[in-house]
């Protein structure tokens, strides 16, 4: 299954969110780092396809999680040169182009859509605070016309906690008036269900995500697309599952819903950057993976062997329960 092609190779009739542009369980991929704090591409590309192989419909690249704003514009455009040059397909990557200098946001996106990686993921310009929506319209206008392609699919990135700028009902109406074939979704990482169902309800045509797997079954259900989340770096299975029980209507899906929001639970309670670099080195034998960017700081050892111990309780396991259909075929 292949949230870029509205194709199946099932023999079955196709749900009908396989149509959609994007659907399904996205992975806002870590960014593993070599002792002097520059990208690892190597890991990066490993982690990649080990959460596509256990389940993620697609890598959003360059997410908060992946620490985007650590990082130049030019570590960021040749991590995703290093991605595709391994064989990741174009069609599974959604890129973080969103920065504070428009610009910046023009020359990510061009390079992104250039490679054929058509859905962005993309912040409002955020370091002035309290703007009006017609300056975000502006912005995001400068962005599309700036790129100049028809086939760009434009997420707008919905963070006010991280960001400080909301992304309002009424610049979604705006934009989705004057770009009606680039707007294609939102992603909304509030973790507050009133705010998801809300945009849920009044944008059906769009491709809503929480950003929370949390919230997974609720958007389902209202008509949601699926979820973009941190915590599928470490449990994509897990969440895979119940995007597939739901689409089934086999009656897994509420346990299975049940089983991934102790995990989530567990990870949020601490900084969930540092928790996840945390999970995924001791799990694979590998502290290298513990180095975050300043400002963010790595768990001290005596958190670290906390969290491990709590996610043992809530009977977390590395790898487990991959999704029976494999996401690429």
């Amino acid at each position: 299954m292949d949230s870029g092609n509205s194709s199946s190779s099932s023999a079955t009739t196709a749900h009908p969110i396989e149509s959609r542009a994007v659907f399904g369980v996205w992975v806002p991929l870590l960014t593993p780092l070599h002792g002097d704090l520059s990208i690892d591409t190597t890991r990066l590309v490993t982690h990649a396809r080990w959460c596509l192989e256990q389940g993620c419909h697609g890598i959003a690249l360059f997410g908060t999680t992946g620490e985007a704003n650590s990082f130049t514009v030019e570590e960021r455009t040749s991590a995703l040169e290093a991605l595709l040059a391994a064989g990741i397909e174009p069609q599974r990557l959604m890129i973080g182009s969103g920065c504070c200098a428009v610009p910046d946001s023009i020359r990510l996106t061009r390079h992104a859509v250039e490679r054929g990686c058509y859905k962005v993921l993309v912040l409002p310009p955020f370091y002035y605070k309290n703007v009006p929506d017609e300056g975000l319209l502006r912005a995001y206008a400068q962005l599309i016309e700036g790129v100049g392609e028809d086939r760009l699919q434009l997420i707008l990135y919905h963070f006010p906690k991280m960001s400080g700028i909301p992304i309002s009902a009424h610049l979604v109406r705006g934009l989705r008036a004057r770009f009606p074939r680039n707007l294609i979704g939102i992603k909304d990482s509030t973790g507050d269900w009133t705010s998801t169902a809300a945009l849920i309800e009044e944008f059906p045509d769009l491709c809503i995500f929480p950003g929370t797997e949390s919230l997974l079954l609720d958007a389902l259900d209202a008509g949601g697309s699926g979820c973009i989340t941190a915590t599928a770096n470490i449990n994509a299975g897990p969440i895979r599952m119940v995007f597939d029980a739901w689409l089934a209507d086999d009656g897994r899906q509420i346990r299975a819903q049940e089983a991934i929001n102790r995990v989530r639970a567990t990870i949020q309670a601490r900084p969930m950057i540092p928790a996840l670099k945390q999970t995924v080195a001791h799990h694979l034998d590998d502290p290298a993976w513990r180095a975050v960017r300043a400002p963010l700081m790595a768990l001290a050892a005596d958190e670290g062997e906390a969290l491990l111990t709590e996610l043992e309780a809530r009977q977390f396991v590395w790898g487990a329960h991959r999704a029976e259909s494999n996401p690429q075929e």
